[in-house]
């Protein structure tokens, strides 16, 4: 591990700014959690969060003191949103915990970092950067750190009986940090108090799968959820122990979570909904989720060959995105089966070598036609759509002028 780099997060100018004016004058301030962890371990340090022995109307009145706006983005927790430069620092005071429930926690401000210290989930999670550039370990984070082990802070069981969301935060820590097996003291209490999972809002765990799928060690630890109860519990029935194999070859899939979770999750018809429910998923995230199982279920009904025509409209009816994903996703079964100039095909999408060609006419060329505007226009295009369609997405200017010709007849005649 680098301490090196942990304190050269000091010297970055915004930083800098922040500790001049909110470090010192009988007050602390130490950047803490990821940021920390992250700097040790070279990975990108992403946000930068802060805690300090102030509380937030004197954190407010320093920092716009110095020109700084604030944002009350968490008052009542003692957080506000510093914006230096344009780059936002939440900055909260310290706290201890008076009452917990196992979703929200009622808090009392302090003044000590190793009493806040010990009151975070994980160890690697509760190192702390003060502006001397000296790195605090008050629990064993950086023994964890370096051994690749996500380990609860102090008794496990009580970690999580504070907040169940750390169920989840768990695995998803361990896939993105760990080596190895999880913990088996952390484990042990998450199967134990997995019941609590029921107690959280959908919102909440579908933040934490994004992450969780988004994370290096993703399928394993999957593996290790389902054996413990725990993945079928979140997605009630869409996480049979099967699917996580078509989750391992979607391993490279178009880089948005969405088609990881389609892969784990969407099997059969009315999945994408089911999924769409459990976890609060946006209508863009369940569009691509139906779309993956519309593609998914085409792709594994012939029992023929499936041809570049199949699959380039298959692509122009369900996107580019959704036919890798699933082509990924059934790799290996008996169904797909792909024509040689198919498989080339398929390689060549996942590649971005070719792309799914879109409608390559509109109502001006049915007006050019003597197609009049209004419905006999839009049956006119209808019918050239499906005719391109059914020939196979062709780009030839001879052929589709053709295909334009019949369709704009087929109106003509029909009017």
């Amino acid at each position: 591990m680098n301490s090196a780099a942990a304190a050269d997060l000091l010297r970055r100018p915004d930083v800098a700014a922040l500790f001049a004016a909110l470090d010192g004058r009988g007050e602390a301030l130490r950047i803490v959690g990821g940021a920390v962890r992250n700097a040790l371990i070279g990975a990108p340090d992403g946000d930068i969060d802060c805690a300090t022995t102030m509380e937030p109307q004197e954190t407010t009145r320093r920092a716009q003191a110095a020109g700084f706006r604030v944002v009350p983005t968490g008052i009542e927790h003692g957080t506000v949103t510093v914006l230096v430069d344009g780059r936002p620092f939440e900055v909260t005071t310290l706290r201890q915990d008076v009452e917990t429930d196992g979703r929200r926690a009622v808090v009392r401000f302090g003044r000590d970092f190793e009493r806040d210290a010990e009151r975070r989930d994980f160890t690697i999670n509760a190192l702390s950067l003060d502006a001397q550039g000296v790195v605090h370990d008050p629990v064993g984070g950086l023994a964890d750190l370096a051994e690749r082990r996500v380990r609860f802070i102090g008794d496990a069981g009580k970690r999580v009986e504070e907040d169940y969301l750390r169920i989840l935060r768990f695995f998803r820590f361990h896939a993105q940090y760990g080596h190895g097996a999880p913990d088996p003291a952390g484990l042990h209490a998450c199967i134990v108090h997995r019941n609590g999972l029921d107690r959280l809002s959908r919102e909440r765990i579908r933040a934490e799968m994004e992450k969780l799928l988004s994370a290096p060690a993703a399928v394993a630890v999957l593996a290790d959820m389902t054996a413990a109860g725990i993945l079928q519990r979140i997605l009630a029935g869409l996480a049979e122990p099967g699917r996580l194999d078509r989750l391992a070859r979607a391993d490279h899939a178009p880089a948005d979570w969405v088609w990881r979770l389609a892969a784990l999750a969407v099997l059969a018809p009315g999945d994408d909904l089911r999924l769409r429910d459990r976890l609060r998923l946006s209508n863009a995230e369940a569009d691509a989720a139906a779309a993956f199982g519309a593609v998914a279920a085409a792709l594994k009904s012939p029992a023929t060959a499936l041809s570049p025509a199949d699959l380039l409209r298959l692509g122009y009816r369900h996107g580019r995105d959704a036919v890798v994903a699933a082509l990924l996703a059934l790799r290996g079964e008996p169904r797909p089966v792909l024509a040689a100039d198919g498989a080339a095909l398929a390689a060549d999408l996942a590649a971005g070598r070719r792309a799914i060609p879109g409608r390559p006419f509109a109502g001006r060329d049915m007006a050019q036609r003597g197609v009049p505007p209004g419905p006999a226009m839009g049956r006119a295009v209808a019918a050239a759509e499906a005719a391109w369609l059914a020939a196979g997405l062709p780009d030839d200017p001879d052929v589709l002028a053709r295909l334009l010709d019949a369709a704009a007849a087929g109106v003509r005649d029909g009017a």
